[in-house]
């Protein structure tokens, strides 16, 4: 490989090499479809990035969120 030439990346999503340069729209995938499908399943939550200490929803203040903006409304 020389340095002209860009460098050859396995999609995420289908395993297919696809080439990492500018050239490559939809990089770092081989393809719009293989963009769209890992969007997919972001969007549904197939995907999710774990955390040690998850959120209590029931334990939040709203008034904690509150902004001076929000008083004179």
């Amino acid at each position: 490989m020389t340095s002209n030439e860009p460098k050859k990346i396995k999609c995420p999503q289908c395993g297919r090499l696809t080439f990492y340069s500018n050239e490559n729209q939809w990089r770092p995938f081989c393809s719009e479809r293989c963009k769209l499908i890992d969007l997919g399943q972001w969007a549904s939550e197939s995907f999710k990035i774990a955390s040690e200490d998850p959120l209590d929803l029931d334990s939040l203040n709203p008034d904690d969120f509150n902004t001076p903006e929000d008083d004179n409304v």
